[in-house]
């Protein structure tokens, strides 16, 4: 039996992250309640969910979206209200119809809807990368002042937020997440290394949109899957963990581990080493999330580690995948860099995607932007956009060239 009551804001709900969220939310209809669906523009599918979860609030994000989605709730007899466009999700988050809010909206549009919630002191279930890449500071200042509970969902920092004990009393601010202390000798990032674990650079040359977006263990929309195939997504994760659990770069690493049950380890100064262990399933950090310090129901099942046989370990390759040393580069320039990393990121990945370049040019982008743009000081929100913007300009005119 849990104490649990929370009203549920899920941003992103038709993605991959806000199924599962929905899913653990069902399995919990006296303890969780989703009170706000959003959606990027598949107004369909939101109306699929409303029906299912019966919110009271519904955003797409797309204002072409809306006059369909107000028709769709009322010809269903549904009462939830009808909204539209990145205002209007800012406003509801930042109000009394929820107090938990999943923040899975994919990229740089879901940075204020993420900083509305922790400026409102709502528990952060964050799943939005860029919100931390992009303005890690700003964000995690936010929640400091506002009392706000952010506990990540990427598997890998779910899993340092397990093995990290919570601050003590008076440290951190009071507030209620896990944060690095004098004790905490190095963060040991996992990652599964992709479709493409073992080949060459060589080898990568004539690699396709569907090859990369087959991820071997996890189920994940299709720009993260193409940053997990070029390790960008676990060098994104390693500027993540600086912000998140206050640690500089020179203590994160990064291990390859194909099997993707060790989710990630945190070593201390005496010797011992935590690990967080589980299937790869976003239903078990979905669900730490809600419940936290409680454990509730995941719908997961738990691991069978005589059935799974061998934990395997690797050093990235930093050649075949340089991704990962750009990002940690970045995080070491620190400043607008990290802004310039991912805007020049994701168009890549885009760009790729629509076949308009290869896969080796991904990094070739990023790195290319990186040079062009140098860090300068990340002094408020509107410089880390226009580093943003400047970070996109730059790598779409590269592609033109390119082509």
């Amino acid at each position: 039996m849990t104490s649990l009551s929370r009203k549920v804001a899920v941003l992103g709900a038709t993605g991959s992250i806000g199924t599962s969220a929905l899913d653990v939310i069902a399995r919990h209809p006296e303890a969780l309640r989703a009170s706000v669906l959003a959606a990027g523009g598949k107004v369909d599918a939101l109306l699929a969910l409303c029906e299912q979860h019966r919110p009271e609030h519904a955003v797409i994000a797309d204002p072409a979206g809306y006059a369909a989605l107000r028709d769709g709730l009322r010809e269903r007899g549904l009462s939830a209200q009808a909204h539209c466009g990145d205002e209007a999700l800012v406003e509801l988050v930042s109000s009394d119809v929820c107090d938990t809010v999943v923040a899975a909206i994919v990229g740089a549009a879901g940075l204020s809807s993420t900083l509305a919630a922790a400026r409102a002191g709502k528990r952060l279930l964050l799943a939005n990368k860029e919100s931390l890449v992009l303005a890690g500071e700003l964000l995690m200042h936010a929640a400091h002042e506002a009392g706000a509970c952010i506990v990540p969902i990427d598997s890998e920092h779910n899993a340092i937020f397990q093995c990290l004990p919570p601050a003590a009393p008076g440290q951190s601010g009071g507030l209620p997440y896990a944060r690095a202390h004098a004790g905490l000798k190095r963060i040991l990032l996992t990652a599964s290394g992709g479709p493409f674990r073992g080949r060459t650079r060589s080898e990568l040359t004539q690699v396709t949109p569907e090859q990369a977006v087959a991820h071997p263990k996890w189920s994940m929309g299709p720009k993260i899957s193409v940053d997990s195939a070029t390790l960008m997504n676990k060098g994104l994760e390693v500027i993540e963990a600086h912000h998140l659990f206050g640690i500089e770069g020179e203590r994160i690493e990064v291990l390859v581990h194909p099997q993707s049950l060790v989710h990630s380890l945190v070593e201390f100064v005496d010797g011992s080493t935590l690990a967080q262990l589980g299937l790869p399933d976003m239903r078990t950090a979905l669900a730490v999330g809600f419940g936290w310090p409680e454990r509730i129901d995941s719908g997961v099942a738990g691991l069978d580690l005589l059935a799974h046989g061998r934990l395997d370990f690797e050093r990235p390759d930093l050649d075949a995948f340089p991704c990962l040393r750009l990002a940690f580069e970045a995080l070491a320039a620190g400043g607008t860099a990290p802004a310039v990393l991912n805007a020049a990121n994701e168009v890549a990945v885009s760009a790729f995607l629509q076949r308009r370049i290869g896969f080796l040019a991904i990094p070739a982008l990023v790195e290319d932007t990186l040079a062009a743009l140098p860090s300068t000081p990340a002094s408020s929100l509107a410089v880390l956009r226009e580093a943003d913007a400047l970070a996109r300009r730059h790598a779409e005119q590269a592609i033109g060239h390119r082509a």
